[in-house]
């Protein structure tokens, strides 16, 4: 798809042909990740109505979907916006979408950034030596702090209402928090380490989130590939903050009910990310 937007631009169709290429990636993604999302919500409306459940074929989510669209559509809108040329080498373009070290939990890398490392990088000492200690360093965040505070996390979510009283709740809130983020910021260590070790430079996803002091200042510590995927294909696509004031509060909101929706196929998914997108508007 890449190549025909390049081909298309003496014809002028190449808008259309990277219209049809985002179409089929987010089609894909829909079918795999909310396909059995849609069919709960509508065998449960039409419980509430007191029509009967269809039975939907369950769709067997695979590993790593959304890495892989993001990584797709972001490589044909850079060729079409002339930041990057189209891959003509099917083995380059297959090692950038499939490049596994990243692939489960970020950063989410964009082909501009990696073209030229696709075909050519070396690997001295030096990157060797920095790829194992971050892998390691990210290894340790995961294994030995967000593996043990999961514990107390868990049973404390898991305790009935009435048992729940505040120093449980701080315990479990203060547990959780450090859990998600050595988690989350361990794969990403260790995806830059391994990524280092054969030659790759990944960009940062994690810078201190969480010393920020509002939550527009947290987006750009917390996931930072990921929050840059959405201003840069999204938000500024969408007329960013050179609009209207509404409008920019319009686009806040849906960048964030979308990165909401990216995260998981439920209902606490979308609406964290209508609470996040809520608070940029304030």
């Amino acid at each position: 798809m890449a190549i025909a937007v390049d081909r298309a631009r003496t014809t002028g169709h190449d808008r259309q042909v990277l219209a049809l290429a985002v179409a089929i990636n987010l089609g894909v993604l829909g079918l795999f990740k909310y396909a059995n999302f849609v069919g709960d919500n509508v065998n449960a409306l039409s419980g509430m109505l007191g029509g009967t459940a269809m039975a939907f074929p369950r769709v067997a989510l695979p590993i790593g979907i959304s890495f892989y669209t993001f990584h797709a559509i972001s490589y044909v809108v850079d060729v079409y916006r002339r930041d990057a040329s189209a891959q003509k080498h099917p083995t380059h373009a297959a090692l950038y979408l499939l490049l596994f070290p990243q692939l489960i939990a970020g950063p989410i890398i964009r082909y501009k950034d990696i073209a030229d490392q696709l075909a050519r990088r070396t690997v001295g000492l030096d990157d060797l030596v920095y790829g194992v200690r971050r892998f390691v360093i990210g290894l340790g965040k995961k294994v030995l702090i967000a593996n043990i505070v999961a514990g107390p996390a868990d049973g404390i979510f898991q305790m009935p209402a009435s048992q729940l009283i505040a120093p449980y709740a701080w315990v479990g809130i203060i547990c959780y928090s450090l859990q998600i983020y050595f988690d989350f910021s361990g794969y990403s260590d260790m995806a830059i380490g391994l990524g280092r070790i054969f030659g790759f430079r990944f960009p940062e996803n994690f810078r201190w989130p969480y010393i920020a002091d509002s939550v527009q200042e947290f987006w750009r510590r917390w996931h930072m590939s990921l929050s840059s995927w959405f201003r840069d294909y999204l938000y500024v696509p969408l007329g960013g903050n050179r609009v209207a004031p509404w409008k920019t509060y319009r686009n806040l909101v849906t960048v964030f009910f979308l990165c909401g929706l990216w995260h998981g196929a439920s209902w606490n998914f979308v609406i964290w990310g209508l609470f996040h997108g809520m608070f940029l508007v304030i």
